[in-house]
């Protein structure tokens, strides 16, 4: 609780409560992101896997994956108190919503690593970054995976499948293909477009204070990839801005 009262305080700081905006855009981009995840996750769990063919499934779960992707980067809002900023609470129960439903992550957890992501980026401080010796795609990416994942949250997923599978009768092939994989690629899609490219370290050697780098990509490039995260400069710059705005800082810049 101490954590989070720390980060909840520098958020104030650095990603002001935008309490003058009248706007309750940020709210329902978040609760239409969810909700067309639980009803598409649930049509495709449901559906009959023999009656689809090959190339439905090559649309499928990169469209299933896309969503997953949409509810991280919702609580990654929720985060900066950009989802829902004219009730605090009602923001960061969006965020926990969003990623207990990504993958039962722990939200106060994450929202303390998060911002000292932001304090600390590119540096032994930074949960966010390689260890200092194994810079290499997958190597990075195991040790942010181990740096977020616990046993509790394992057990708790598979314990959730098998009461899919088991008592709801949901086919295997429905939920891997559906639910495990698109999870699974969603955060491939979320480290390399959100930590792996914008704080690899440049040629030149980074850029304080943000040590972060944009992927140059037309706009709606930048949102098939990652909602606009590959935009990271930009956000680093800009925290208080949702992922619908960073276009217009990129623009600018």
């Amino acid at each position: 609780m101490i954590q989070l009262e720390q980060s909840l305080n520098h958020q104030t700081r650095l990603t002001p409560l935008l309490k003058n905006e009248s706007t309750f855009r940020g709210f329902f981009i978040a609760i239409f992101i969810i909700s067309l995840w639980a009803i598409s996750l649930v049509s495709l769990l449901l559906v009959d896997i023999s009656q689809l063919k090959f190339w439905m499934l090559c649309a499928l779960i990169p469209w299933q994956t896309f969503l997953y992707t949409g509810l991280f980067i919702t609580s990654h809002d929720a985060m900066h108190g950009v989802v829902f900023p004219q009730n605090p609470k009602i923001n960061h129960l969006v965020g926990r919503l969003s990623l207990a439903f990504y993958g039962l992550l722990p939200y106060d957890k994450l929202l303390a690593k998060h911002w000292s992501h932001h304090r600390h980026p590119a540096t032994h401080a930074d949960p966010d970054f390689h260890d200092g010796k194994r810079k290499t795609f997958f190597a990075w990416y195991f040790h942010f995976m181990i740096n977020y994942w616990s046993w509790g949250q394992i057990i708790a997923i598979t314990l959730s499948y098998q009461f899919a599978n088991l008592i709801l009768h949901i086919p295997h092939k429905n939920l891997i293909l559906f639910w495990v994989v698109p999870s699974l690629l969603s955060s491939l899609q979320l480290f390399y477009f959100g930590t792996f490219i914008p704080h690899s370290e440049p040629i030149r050697g980074y850029v304080q204070p943000h040590c972060a780098q944009t992927i140059d990509c037309p706009v709606w490039l930048s949102f098939l990839t990652c909602y606009h995260f590959g935009y990271h400069k930009e956000h680093h710059e800009n925290p208080h801005l949702p992922w619908w705005r960073l276009p217009e800082m990129y623009k600018k810049a």
